[in-house]
């Protein structure tokens, strides 16, 4: 069978798509000291703590603050350490920014 007619119509939807829970920086004002999944999820910000995690560099941070996620863009991660804080990301995709 040629291969037009193997592929899908109308679009593909790929089983392997990892869906982030999106945090903002101006949103970690919220939470003090230690910022993990656990304590995004009892102030509210995600819904699920078995999702991942990505902390996204929209708007700004005063205070110094330890964050723990599964991935930082790259604005949010020199965001926080400009602010004084340390970022850990969680898993085996520490070499990702």
């Amino acid at each position: 069978m040629p291969l037009t007619r193997r592929i899908p119509k109308r679009g593909f939807t790929n089983i392997n798509r990892v869906e982030y829970q999106v945090v903002n920086i101006r949103d970690l004002d919220r939470i003090d000291g230690e910022v993990s999944p656990e304590s995004l999820k009892s102030a509210g910000l995600i819904g699920s703590i078995r999702k991942p995690v990505k902390v996204l560099g929209v708007g700004e941070i005063d205070k110094k603050l330890a964050v723990t996620a599964h991935k930082f863009s790259a604005g949010a991660k020199s965001k926080i350490e400009a602010a004084g804080g340390t970022v850990t990301v969680i898993g085996p995709s520490s070499s990702d920014a």
